[in-house]
């Protein structure tokens, strides 16, 4: 097993357990301690993961997470999640995304799309699409939010409310069983809102590390969604949720 897979593997035990030891990793991976090491110290300066006698633990929270250690958190999952996602949409069509790093996961899968009109809040976004054959890219307008490159605030909200999209992205930083969907900024919240008032087909897409996740400002109920992208089947209560507001989970790595 290579670096990066095993590395992987840590952070997904790590989401799981809350910490992990250095000689079970060893045997576990048939590995050296050292090397196990290695690997620690590769999440730690992340920003992933803090060392611990004799191992390491997971950050209490995604919140404290820097733009670009929760980029690399569950990296496979996202990547997947956002070539799932990219399935919904056609070429030809208006797409919104929103801040976050799986719906950059999104953007990316898009730009193998023709003809897309893109609208985005996420400054990474512009970056990774502009040389996508797109029929238009249109950055939204406000104040940029520089820990992570978000335009927000009511300037954002007002642009957004321009336009009538055919599809929208976003992502969440945290999802309850009862289908409430969260984040933790209230300007990065209001303009979440925007998007999906005014698209046609709303999706969703989250990893399943945001059940684990307590963020306090709602975005939106499960009934407000049309689809929601995620990378394993969610808890029995949070289906039942969505099937009672008639909003399909999709599960990557599974066929349409």
């Amino acid at each position: 097993m290579q670096q990066p897979e095993r590395v992987e593997r840590i952070l997904d035990m790590l989401n799981r357990e809350g910490q992990v030891d250095v000689i079970n990793l060893a045997q576990l991976f048939d590995v050296t301690e050292q090397t196990v090491r290695r690997d620690l110290a590769t999440l730690c300066q992340r920003g992933l993961a803090t060392r611990m006698h004799g191992g390491a633990r997971r950050l209490a929270s995604t919140a404290s997470l820097s733009y670009e250690a929760r980029r690399m958190n569950n990296i496979t999952a996202k990547s997947q999640i956002g070539r799932k996602a990219a399935e919904l949409i056609p070429n030809n069509c208006s797409v919104i995304l929103n801040i976050g790093t799986t719906t950059e996961q999104v953007a990316s899968a898009l730009t193998k799309h023709e003809g897309l009109r893109v609208i985005t809040n996420n400054i990474n976004i512009i970056g990774l699409m502009q040389s996508a054959p797109l029929a238009s890219l249109v950055q939204v307008g406000g104040t940029v939010r520089q820990s992570d490159g978000a335009v927000v605030g009511e300037d954002a909200v007002e642009f957004i409310s321009g336009y009538r999209p055919d599809y929208a992205v976003i992502g969440a930083s945290s999802i309850d069983d009862d289908g409430t969907i969260l984040d933790f900024d209230a300007r990065e919240v209001a303009v979440a809102r925007a998007i999906l008032k005014n698209a046609r087909t709303r999706i969703l897409v989250v990893d399943q590390s945001k059940f684990e996740i307590n963020a306090p400002v709602r975005i939106a109920d499960i009934g407000e969604l049309d689809f929601i992208v995620m990378d394993g089947a969610p808890s029995d209560a949070f289906a039942r949720a969505a099937e009672a507001a008639g909003t399909q989970i999709i599960i990557a790595g599974q066929n349409l």
